[in-house]
C-alpha cells in the first residue's frame, strides 16, 4: 500500500466519518496546550481511564492517564510484561501563534493595544488582518485561576493586526517578506476612543473578566485564530483550521490508544508542549517528566523499581513520532523533491529523518526499524508514503524523535501531511486523517 491514492471502504465509511467529525470539534475547543490537555483528559476518562496517581497496583489491561502541569498528558494500556518494551505515540500539542507579553496594555492616538511576543515559526505577514481571538490563564495573586477564552462566541468582540493600504504601501511592497511586518508590529488592537482609552480598557476587563493590569505579570494569554475548524472544499474533502501541526497527530493518536483493548504490549500516547520552540522547559520533551511517569508504571506493575531496569525497558520500546510532514503544494513545487514528496491523500508519511541540509539535529531511524514499519503497514492494509522536508538545500526542521532516540528507543516520524503549515490556518486530507489514525492503532497492537 506503499504511495498510493486512498480510497475509503464501504464498511469503513462510518468510522471515518467519526473520525473527522469529531476530531474537527476537538481542533477547534483545543487551541491551546491547556485546552489539549483538558480536552483529551475529559475523552480519556469518558473511555474509563483512571489518574495514575489514584492507582495503587496495575495489571494487564488497566488504563490510567498522568498530567503535568495542565499541558502534558500520557494515557497507557497495560500489556503482558513491561519488561517487553512499550509502543509510544508522541506528539505535540503546541502551535505557533502570538503570546501577550506581561506588560502589555498601551494606548496610543486614541488606540488601545495589547503588545505581543510571536512563539514558534511564524510568518509575521500571515497574522494581519485577520480576526483574533484571546485564550489562556490569569492566576490572581491568591492563586485562583482564570480561564480565558474571548472571541469565539458569537457574541464576543474579537480582535485583529492592522495593516498599511495599498494605496499607501508603495515602500512597505518593496521589502523582504520577513520585514513586511516585524514583530514589535504584531500589536493587537483592542479598543478605541476619545481619550483615557486604556484606562477604559481596563475598566471593561476588570469588570467583565476580574482581570486588573498587575494580573497580566502571572497570565499565559495566547493570541489564536479565531474561527471553527470547517469542512473544506466543494467536496469537504479536506479541513481548514488553526493548529493541525500538531493536533492533527494528536488526536489521531490519542483516539488510538482509547479505541484499543486487549494489548499484547504495553502503550502509550504522550502529548507534549514547547515542541515549535525546541521541546524545552519542564512540559516539552526534554523534560524529565515522561521518564518519572513510565517509573511509577513499571513499579506500580511489577511491585520493583530500578533505574537499569527503566532503561532496558527503554531500550527495548518503540515509538511513533506522531508529527506532520510538509504536503506537496503545486503551487509552490519548486521547494520539493516531487518523487520525495508527501502528497495529501496518500496516507501516513514515514521521514526516516528531518533536520536540516546535512541531516543537521535529525533523528535518522534504522533500516531494520524501518523494514518494521513497513511490515506492520502492509500486514494491517495501511496506505502509507516517505518524504523529506522539502529539496536538501532548501530548508527543514525537526520533531521530538531526536529526544527520545536519545533514550535509545527506536523512532521513526509519522504522521498527516499539511499544507500552509504554520499559518494561522491549515490544511489536511480527511483521508489521511484517517489513515493515520488506523496507522497508529496497527502500530500500537503489534507485539
Amino acid at each position: 500500500m506503499y504511495n498510493k491514492i486512498i480510497n475509503i471502504k464501504d464498511d469503513e465509511m462510518e468510522l471515518f466519518q467519526n473520525i473527522n467529525d469529531n476530531y474537527i470539534e476537538f481542533l477547534s475547543n483545543s487551541k491551546t496546550e491547556r485546552e489539549a490537555v483538558k480536552n483529551s483528559i475529559e475523552l480519556l476518562k469518558k473511555a474509563g481511564f483512571k489518574d495514575l496517581d489514584k492507582v495503587s497496583n496495575l495489571k494487564k489491561g488497566d488504563k490510567v492517564y498522568a498530567v503535568n502541569r495542565g499541558k502534558n498528558v500520557a494515557a497507557f494500556i497495560i500489556g503482558d510484561n513491561i519488561k517487553d518494551g512499550i509502543n509510544i505515540l508522541g506528539a505535540h500539542i503546541d502551535s505557533p501563534r502570538l503570546d501577550i507579553k506581561q506588560n502589555p496594555l498601551y494606548e496610543n492616538d486614541q488606540f488601545a493595544y495589547l503588545d505581543t511576543h510571536y512563539y514558534g515559526g511564524i510568518i509575521k505577514y500571515q497574522w494581519a488582518t485577520i480576526p483574533l481571538s484571546i485564550h489562556g490563564v490569569v492566576v490572581k495573586k491568591n492563586g485562583k485561576v482564570l480561564n480565558i477564552s474571548i472571541g469565539e462566541d458569537e457574541k464576543d468582540p474579537v480582535f485583529t493586526i492592522t495593516d498599511l493600504l495599498p494605496h499607501l504601501g508603495k515602500d512597505k511592497l518593496n521589502k523582504s517578506g520577513n520585514e513586511v511586518i516585524t514583530g514589535e508590529d504584531l500589536d493587537l488592537l483592542v479598543g478605541s476612543g476619545d481619550k483615557d482609552i486604556k484606562k477604559e480598557i481596563l475598566k471593561i476587563i476588570n469588570a467583565k473578566y476580574n482581570i486588573s493590569e498587575e494580573d497580566f505579570l502571572s497570565s499565559e494569554l495566547e493570541i489564536v485564530p479565531q474561527g471553527k475548524a470547517r469542512s473544506l472544499g466543494f467536496d469537504s474533502s479536506m479541513i481548514l483550521g488553526y493548529g493541525h501541526d500538531d493536533r492533527v497527530c494528536a488526536y489521531t493518536s490519542l483516539r488510538a490508544i482509547i479505541d484499543s483493548n486487549d494489548l499484547t504490549k504495553t502503550s502509550c500516547a504522550i502529548l507534549v508542549d514547547k515542541e515549535e520552540i525546541g521541546s524545552v522547559g519542564a512540559t516539552g520533551a526534554h523534560s524529565l517528566w515522561f521518564q518519572n511517569v513510565i517509573g511509577e508504571i513499571i513499579y506500580k506493575t511489577l511491585n520493583e523499581y530500578n533505574d537499569l531496569l527503566l532503561r532496558n525497558i527503554l531500550s527495548n520500546s518503540y515509538m511513533l513520532s506522531s508529527d506532520v510532514s510538509a504536503g506537496f503544494d503545486p503551487i509552490y513545487s519548486n521547494v520539493f523533491d516531487k518523487k520525495n514528496a508527501a502528497k495529501l491523500g496518500y496516507g501516513i508519511t514515514f521521514n526516516k529523518y528531518t533536520g536540516a541540509r546535512g541531516k543537521s539535529g535529525c533523528n535518522d531511524a534504522s533500516a531494520e526499524y524501518m523494514a518494521k514499519i513497513r511490515n506492520i503497514m502492509d500486514s494491517n492494509d495501511i496506505n502509507f508514503q516517505t518524504a523529506e522536508l522539502g529539496k536538501v538545500d532548501q530548508g527543514g526542521g525537526g520533531t521530538i524523535a531526536y529526544i527520545l532516540a536519545n533514550m535509545n528507543i527506536n523512532v521513526i516520524d509519522a504522521g498527516v501531511p499539511v499544507l500552509s503549515m504554520h499559518a494561522p490556518f491549515e490544511v489536511v486530507s480527511k483521508k489521511d486523517v484517517f489513515e493515520a489514525y488506523k496507522a497508529y492503532m496497527a502500530f500500537i497492537k503489534f507485539a
